[in-house]
This record gives structure tokens, C-alpha cells and sequence, in this order.
């Protein structure tokens, strides 16, 4: 890899580690676990439609870990992980089917299956479906969040295809 495509990454996830430390410091928009705006994804839609794949999850690991390190919170990791990864498969998958003037699409796609990952991890760790009562809620909140972050991401690309 190149050391500009390396430091590129790098800034990216900086950005979204910073994004998602300022959104750790907001109140819960809801009283269910799990129902967040995401903003850091704008970052990872970004990276999906602009870097290889293995790009993009590098970055989607290192923000994980330093996430949750900064966080001091590294017992969510195995949900956020589950989450973030199960998210990537998706957006990398249908990032080839959905053309990147509808970006936002993908960030809904990637916000449900975000849900979707949290949940599955939440039913093997507690060892109990109770959870899944959560899942309608999250499918509904993420496609508003995924909705929000994804005409962010639709704008933040315009802009940087502007001053290029």
C-alpha cells in the first residue's frame, strides 16, 4: 500500500474514531439498547464506495479497537464488532449493485444489518431470544439513522469530487 493511500486511511479513521467519541458523549436519543444515529458510519460508506475492501476493513478494525479502548468499554467490542462487521459484508456486497449516487441506500442497507449483527450477538451471549423483542424497534431506528448518515455520506462525497 502506498503511504498516501496509508495515510489517507489513516486520517479516515481518525475522523471516525473522533465522530464516534463526540457521539459517545450524547444522551440516548432512546431508552433501548442500541438505537444510535452512527455518525462514524459515514466514514465507513465513504471508505466502501472510495478504497478496496480490505481497506475499508482495516480501517473498520482499527476504529473498532480504538474505540473501544478510548471508550474504556471493551466488553461491547464483541457487539460493535459484531455489528460493524456484519455492516461491511453487506455494504461491500451491494456497493456493486447500488450505484454511488444512491450511496444513502447502502447506508441503510448497512445500518440494518449493523441491527441485525448486534442483536445475533446479543442472543449468543446472554444465551437467551429475549433480545430479539428489540429487533423490530432496531430495524425502524436504523433505517432512519442509516437514512440520515447516508445523504451525509451522499454530500460529503459531492463535496470532495468538487475539490479534487
Amino acid at each position: 500500500m502506498k503511504l498516501r493511500r496509508l495515510t489517507e486511511l489513516s486520517l479516515l479513521t481518525s475522523v471516525a474514531l473522533i465522530i464516534f467519541i463526540i457521539e459517545q458523549r450524547f444522551p440516548d436519543i432512546a431508552p433501548i439498547p442500541g438505537v444510535k444515529l452512527g455518525l462514524a458510519n459515514i466514514v465507513t460508506v465513504y471508505a466502501v464506495y472510495r478504497y478496496h475492501p480490505g481497506e475499508s476493513a482495516m480501517m473498520v478494525t482499527a476504529r473498532l479497537l480504538l474505540g473501544a479502548f478510548f471508550s474504556n468499554n471493551v466488553s461491547a467490542l464483541i457487539y460493535s464488532a459484531a455489528g460493524a462487521y456484519l455492516c461491511l459484508i453487506g455494504m461491500l456486497g451491494v456497493r456493486h449493485i447500488i450505484p454511488e449516487k444512491y450511496l444513502w441506500l447502502c447506508s441503510v442497507i448497512g445500518a440494518m444489518l449493523h441491527n441485525t449483527g448486534q442483536i445475533a450477538a446479543a442472543v449468543v451471549m446472554m444465551h437467551t431470544t429475549a433480545v430479539i423483542s428489540y429487533f423490530p424497534v432496531l430495524m425502524v431506528s436504523g433505517t432512519i439513522a442509516g437514512s440520515f448518515t447516508g445523504i451525509c455520506t451522499q454530500f460529503l462525497v459531492k463535496h470532495i469530487d468538487r475539490t479534487r
